[in-house]
């Protein structure tokens, strides 16, 4: 009708984005605990690099750009921290002697776990499995920052245990939401999810115009 104000909420179908960057994270902490643990012999840290660099990275970023654009903020910025911090990691252990520890590096893993704590406690509520997952990457960051400050041997081997456990808690975490996904929300490992969920417009906004990706009639 004439005159009437009208508006368009306008919906990209995505992905969810966590399966992808949980899977990810487990191939990377495994891959990391390996070398820490002696799994992998030090010579070949450059090829450990270059899986965290080729591989963890990139599928990590793209993940993180997927949970931005399902408005996912709060996942979306943890993702994001933890796939850089592969790339940092990556590199400094190509360019690194074996048997060798980065102050920089580990003042540099300090702070991405503190970062890290407001993605952790913002998701908390809502995606609890996702929380608990940032959570362990949050621990496991934290740990090796420590080992690379002090070159301790036993430091580093509580890293490599807590990033096999990270393994363990990602790759859960990948097959409970893709299960989830497939069963629409009911899929048989449990996600801690809240019910309800985020509304693509908040209800009760007096403005639903001035939402993102909400765009006035062309």
């Amino acid at each position: 009708m004439a005159g009437e104000s009208r508006t368009d909420v306008l919906l990209r179908p995505i992905g969810n984005p966590l399966p992808l960057a949980f899977f990810a994270l487990a191939v990377g902490t495994l891959t990391l605990s390996a070398l820490q643990l002696g799994w992998i012999p030090a010579g070949e840290r450059g090829d450990v690099a270059l899986v965290l660099i080729a591989f963890v990275f990139p599928l990590q970023i793209v993940a993180a750009v997927l949970a931005f654009l399902a408005r996912d903020g709060s996942v979306g910025a943890g993702i994001g921290l933890i796939s850089a911090s592969w790339l940092v990691v990556g590199l400094v252990t190509l360019t690194s002697p074996p048997g060798s520890t980065s102050d920089a590096l580990g003042i540099f893993l300090l702070a991405l776990a503190l970062q890290l704590t407001g993605p952790v406690l913002s998701s908390l509520s809502t995606k609890t499995l996702a929380s608990v997952v940032l959570g362990g990457a949050l621990l496991r960051f934290a740990i090796t920052a420590v080992f690379e400050l002090t070159a301790s041997g036993g430091w580093e081997d509580v890293a490599g245990i807590v990033g096999v456990a990270l393994f363990v808690l990602a790759f859960y975490g990948g097959l409970a939401f893709e299960l989830a996904d497939l069963y629409q929300g009911l899929g048989p490992l449990p996600v801690g999810r809240a019910a309800s969920g985020y509304p693509v417009v908040p209800s009760g906004s007096e403005h639903p115009e001035r939402e993102p990706g909400v765009r006035p009639l062309l």
